[in-house]
């Protein structure tokens, strides 16, 4: 009996220390991404990835630190190496599971990162397949704040584009606000980014 006792002690403080391990890492890239250092982040949460390849978050957050800086850089070589990055990475968690929304949602902004490096030749290349993205991730979780603000945001892109009104987009982005507003994480350090961007957007339609 006390062999069993000692056993199943062994067996929990080794789980216990995993699961702290693996939160005390991901506490450190979240905060070394809100601090600005994106390639230390990066390189921790890819090296959280190699050691817990049961968790899709490490890699997950690879794909949007990466793909979030390519959005602030000019040097098409950096942005096209900073989203290649992104996409292994995606791609690792998207072969698990295909069918989630949040994961769909980063495909799609990598997408976009192509279309504003280069409007021209990659609009008209990836503009439905992030349609098409968005509206998967739709059908997943229509109340995925990110869903509906990323959706309603590319749309206003594409309707400031044409010269169409920007409105039924807006009211989404609004609808996005109060989502955000009401959201409960499902886990410690899942995706809850989204509502400053949104409020931004939404200070910024119909100007």
């Amino acid at each position: 009996m006390r062999t069993k006792a000692l056993i199943f002690s062994l067996l929990l403080s080794t789980v216990v220390f995993a699961q702290s391990k693996f939160e005390t890492g991901m506490k450190k890239g979240m905060e070394l991404w809100n601090s600005g250092k994106t390639t230390e982040a990066s390189a921790l949460f890819e090296r959280i990835a190699a050691a817990e390849p049961n968790q899709w978050l490490p890699n997950y957050y690879v794909a949007l630190v990466n793909t979030t800086s390519a959005f602030y850089l000019k040097d098409k070589t950096q942005i096209t190496a900073l989203l290649t990055q992104a996409q292994s990475a995606l791609d690792i968690e998207m072969a698990k599971n295909a069918e989630n929304a949040e994961l769909l949602v980063v495909q799609a902004l990598i997408y976009t990162a192509y279309i504003v490096q280069d409007p021209m030749t990659n609009g008209q290349k990836y503009s439905p397949i992030i349609m098409g993205l968005y509206a998967k991730a739709e059908k997943l979780a229509p109340e995925n704040p990110r869903v509906v603000f990323s959706k309603a945001d590319f749309e206003i892109g594409g309707a400031k584009f044409w010269g169409k009104d920007t409105k039924p987009m807006c009211e989404q982005v609004a609808r996005s606000i109060k989502l955000f507003e009401n959201e409960k994480p499902a886990t410690p350090f899942a995706p809850t980014w989204g509502k400053e961007r949104a409020q931004q957007v939404l200070a910024s339609c119909g100007k």
